[in-house]
């Protein structure tokens, strides 16, 4: 069943197993605001179970780009396209966000983004890896984000 990402009245659904659930959430209607905003796009998730391409999708490419293994369970996902991007999001119960943006045509912006809820440690997986910038948000707190971008084709 998919959610409608509600950016006005921040709910946990579909969340509410995560230990920063309200903090996630927040991260999650973030993310709704910025496609509503910069693209007119309706964010719109699905549990994870039900969204399996998009989570083997950011999977795969996490694998192949750095050898990386989320060791979270994922909650909820979806994969969209606008304006010549295809971007798939992945939230974790751990209140991790990864992104994959992958611009269509060649040459263009191509990256995977991670974003941390306000509240949660640092993945042992990306601790070592990754520096993380905070930014603050009205809906998310503080939100701690890194990325890197993608050599391969996806």
């Amino acid at each position: 069943m998919s959610y409608v990402v509600d950016f006005e009245n921040v709910s946990t659904t579909g969340l509410e197993s995560s230990p920063v659930a309200e903090a996630l959430a927040g991260l999650r209607a973030n993310e709704a605001r910025y496609f509503r905003n910069k693209y007119d796009h309706v964010f719109t998730v699905e549990p994870a179970s039900e969204a399996q391409d998009a989570v083997a999708y950011v999977s795969r490419v996490l694998q192949e780009e750095r050898d990386l293994v989320i060791g979270s369970r994922p909650l909820e996902a979806t994969s969209f396209e606008v304006d010549g991007i295809r971007w798939t999001y992945v939230f974790y119960e751990s209140g991790l966000s990864i992104n994959v943006l992958y611009t269509l045509e060649e040459g263009g912006k191509r990256a995977v983004g991670f974003k941390l809820s306000d509240g949660m440690e640092v993945p042992a997986e990306l601790a070592d890896r990754f520096k993380f910038a905070r930014q603050k948000s009205k809906l998310a707190g503080t939100i701690r984000g890194s990325f890197f971008v993608v050599k391969g084709e996806y």
